[in-house]
């Protein structure tokens, strides 16, 4: 089912965004060689309960995760990609890090993602993530009314495409709301003028995630976190947008 929130409702989600975009901006500034994964899932966990929000990943189980999350925020490194549960790793020097965060602030929910490199980058790593950075921006630049979602999913494509990236349908963009996931599914691939047409009201995460060299993945022993086929990295991009009339709406700015 796909609700459409009112203007009142989506100021509303404001609150629920603004506390995302905190919970990622402190969490990467606090990403550094030596610092463990665990510490960054402990800070996000007291930074929820200073805040009175509530996660939405630490009791969260779909039918692809093995068993409730147990986390906070998921963070995912080098060839992990996704939903990377957070465990005893001390970050070293290159590790190229996305940090993926929900959560729910007064009943609403927002959803944002930002990969990083911890200490000497390399060029590939930033062209990644540069990639994924400004595939998220033609997919929100898409984001209007008149639009569909394959309008949002084809400006995702065609910025991986010209760097030369294939891309993984599997997992992608959905509505935001009560909760995390919900209609529509936003895959980073798909045909202009085909699927939903964007109605003001319409909230949704947007985020495409690109792997360097393939476009397989498979879930680790873990049960959660999802790699590379071939070992290659991965960078992870996403933010909570709301359609209007105008301009979209970015509700987890950062900065």
């Amino acid at each position: 089912m796909i609700e459409l929130r009112t203007p009142a409702e989506i100021d509303e989600m404001r609150a629920a965004g603004r506390f995302v975009a905190s919970v990622i901006e402190a969490t990467s500034k606090a990403a550094a060689v030596g610092v463990n994964l665990l510490e960054l899932d402990a800070l996000a966990h007291e930074m929820i309960r200073k805040a009175g929000a509530e996660s939405c990943y630490i009791d969260y189980h779909p039918s692809f995760g093995a068993s409730p999350f147990g986390k906070v925020i998921c963070t995912s490194v080098n060839d992990a990609v996704l939903h990377g549960l957070p465990h005893d790793y001390r970050l070293r020097d290159g590790d190229l890090l996305s940090l993926d965060f929900a959560a729910s602030v007064n009943g609403w929910v927002a959803d944002s993602a930002l990969s990083i490199v911890v200490g000497t980058p390399r060029r590939a790593d930033l062209r990644l993530i540069d990639t994924t950075q400004r595939a998220l921006d033609a997919g929100i630049a898409a984001a209007r009314p008149g639009n569909r979602i394959g309008d949002i999913s084809r400006a995702i494509a065609e910025v991986a495409k010209s760097e030369g990236y294939s891309i993984n349908t599997d997992f992608g963009g959905h509505g935001v709301g009560r909760t995390m996931h919900g209609d529509p599914h936003i895959p980073n691939n798909g045909r202009p003028g085909r699927g939903l047409p964007l109605k003001p009201g319409l909230v949704v995460a947007i985020e495409p995630w690109f792997l360097e060299t393939t476009d397989r993945i498979f879930t680790d022993p873990d049960g959660w976190t999802l790699r590379s086929a071939d070992g290659s990295r991965g960078a992870h991009s996403e933010h909570t947008i709301a359609v209007t009339d105008g301009d979209p709406i970015v509700l987890t700015k950062r900065g």
